[in-house]
């Protein structure tokens, strides 16, 4: 696979989250995956409320608690003190996951080490290496309405994350809507990537070169800009 300098201009994690952050509609039901995901939460627009929901039994829970404050009862799927907004409902993981296959969640945003060009999703093993199981992240991808992907747009060795077809165990087929990254925000549709938004200043033929698998552009792509956080 080629391997590509990191370009030192590109949008940090917390820029990626707040971009991500700003398709939530209000009052949407919204699950978000373990670890980068979860900093989207942070980044809600003003005016807007959106419901997370975490499969081990929360709906409508809030921002962090203090450092002292924990109760950790109260934790999030990945082990995360959480805390509850006003109507928040506990329930059995058996009903999380009625809730998720069900079709009752809006968005699910996940991270990624490879997305397909056909929306394929590999975010839970690199070859021989990282957790033994998938999790639930392959119900989220096939139960949400949408999927959104946040990650950087190389690898720490230069190696393109979006791609013409996965070589890392899939999560789901399929299943990926939209992909914000450090460098662009990437659509999925019929079986292609369209590109939305790129950082200023960068040149198409930059992006592509970054990018495993060929960008579609249908209409103006706009800049991706996101404030200093």
């Amino acid at each position: 696979m080629t391997r590509h300098a990191r370009p030192n201009s590109r949008l940090s994690n917390a820029q990626i989250a707040w971009r991500a952050a700003q398709d939530i509609a209000d009052g949407a039901y919204v699950n978000l995956g373990i670890g980068f995901p979860e900093r989207v939460a942070s980044y809600q627009p003003p005016g807007r409320v959106a419901i997370f929901h975490t499969e081990n039994g929360i709906l409508n829970f809030g921002e962090p608690p203090a450092e002292g404050e924990e109760d950790w009862d109260l934790i999030n799927a990945g082990k995360k003190a959480v805390t509850l907004k006003p109507g928040a409902a506990f329930f059995h993981h058996a009903d999380s996951f009625a809730m998720v296959r069900g079709g009752h969640l809006d968005v699910a945003i996940l991270g990624a080490y490879q997305v397909s060009q056909k929306g394929d999703l590999a975010n839970w093993r690199v070859g021989t290496t990282g957790v033994p199981a998938v999790g639930g992240a392959m119900d989220l991808v096939h139960g949400a309405r949408q999927v959104f992907v946040v990650t950087e747009h190389l690898t720490k060795a230069g190696e393109p994350k979006l791609v013409e077809a996965c070589s890392f165990p899939l999560t789901g087929v399929a299943c990926v809507t939209r992909i914000y990254t450090s460098h662009a925000v990437v659509d999925i549709a019929d079986g292609m990537f369209v590109l939305r938004e790129k950082l200023p200043g960068l040149a198409l033929a930059e992006l592509q070169a970054m990018t495993g698998a060929m960008l579609h552009v249908h209409g103006e792509v706009a800049d991706l800009v996101a404030p200093d956080l």
